[in-house]
């Protein structure tokens, strides 16, 4: 069996989506099936992950410019049985409609492009209609959670019984630490960072409900709790709205925002912060509260989508509409210190149950079971 997975997402820098791919290789690679993997991309890489399988570039268009047919004719003749393609972007759905003899498997993280079309720039309007076009071609549907599958039949028809749901997992590197004081040396030289502080982690923008984090955390400051909110992730749709926000509160000096941050920092930012707070609208998954709580940081998240199912009675679920009570829980973990460390062992041990190891054997078993089908 030859497995192809599209890697051009894994070529530039990695959050989400590519993050998900480079894992769920490696993980593979680690399974002794690097033989049977082919990577296919547009242009060289230098990552040592492509070393260690088949490396199929395709021939681009001038100026970089993915080329949709020569795509297909790769995949033809890298012989591939099997095709995963771990998210629906346009410029790779050819094999679709042209690559007929190959078993096609798709990943589907969430249907936000759906369900706040209206909301998003226009690149998430072709992802939605690039979905809608090829939602009946895959022979299976991998989804990360029961609630995108549930999205996925009340939204889009697909038949249950083409969906496989497989939860994904934090990155290995985001573990405790148990000499704190050093990591706490390390962000004051280098992003000026002292603690006390409170986490966020994840794209900046409305989706991720940042205003009412912002509020809660404004009520939280009324009542005389002594600390920072640092924002990591890149700037979204509705940056400049979030950030007016933070100006009319009067927080320029206590809401923080650091921008894209390298994983190797993010672990400690993780395991220093008093807590972590992740009110977001809706989540295919929700990656940043399991990592939070692989470094052992409380969580408090949202009670919607997938949220629950990733955070189960580790965390706090909370209405994101609701802005007093995040003020409140916050207020109540940050001056209880027994409530604190028992979050912290709930979450270190609900991050246990989450392995990329895993992830990878239920994936390989749905390249199986189409293969013999």
């Amino acid at each position: 069996m030859n497995v192809g997975l599209l890697s051009w997402i894994l070529d530039i820098q990695r959050t989400g989506i590519n993050n998900y791919l480079y894992n769920l290789v490696t993980a593979m690679i680690e399974a002794d099936k690097s033989k049977n993997i082919s990577l296919i991309h547009f242009q060289k890489s230098d990552d040592i992950i492509y070393q260690k399988v088949n490396d199929v570039v395709i021939d681009s268009l001038p100026y970089n410019i993915p080329n949709p047919i020569n795509l297909s004719r790769s995949i033809k003749e890298a012989e591939i049985d099997v095709l995963h393609l771990p998210s629906h972007m346009f410029p790779q759905i050819s094999p679709f409609f042209i690559n007929k003899h190959v078993k096609k498997i798709l990943t589907v993280h969430d249907l936000i492009p759906l369900l706040f079309g209206q909301k998003l720039p226009l690149f998430y309007k072709f992802w939605a209609l690039t979905l809608k076009l090829i939602k009946n071609r895959p022979n299976y549907i991998i989804t990360d959670s029961v609630n995108t599958r549930s999205d996925l039949i009340n939204y889009l028809k697909i038949p249950e019984t083409k969906i496989k749901i497989i939860p994904l997992a934090p990155n290995k590197h985001f573990k405790f630490i148990k000499n704190k004081s050093t990591i706490r040396d390390e962000l004051k030289s280098k992003y000026n960072i002292l603690s006390p502080f409170i986490l966020y982690a994840g794209s900046v923008e409305l989706r991720k409900n940042i205003p009412l984090m912002v509020k809660s955390f404004y009520k939280l400051m009324k009542r005389g709790v002594k600390t920072k909110l640092i924002l990591i992730g890149s700037p979204g749709y509705g940056y400049e709205e979030i950030v007016k926000t933070v100006k009319l509160l009067g927080l320029s000096k206590d809401v923080i925002f650091l921008g894209y941050v390298p994983d190797h920092d993010l672990k400690k930012f993780y395991n220093v912060a008093d807590l972590f707070v992740f009110p977001s609208l809706y989540e295919g998954f929700g990656l940043p509260p399991l990592e939070a709580m692989a470094c052992g940081s409380p969580v408090i998240t949202s009670n919607t989508s997938s949220l629950p199912e990733v955070v189960g009675d580790a965390g706090f679920t909370l209405d994101p509409y609701d802005s007093d009570a995040f003020a409140d829980k916050m207020f109540q973990i940050l001056t209880d210190d027994n409530l604190k460390i028992e979050m912290q062992n709930k979450s270190l041990k609900r991050a246990e149950s989450f392995t990329w190891e895993r992830t990878a054997r239920e994936t390989w078993k749905v390249y199986e079971q189409v293969c013999s089908e």
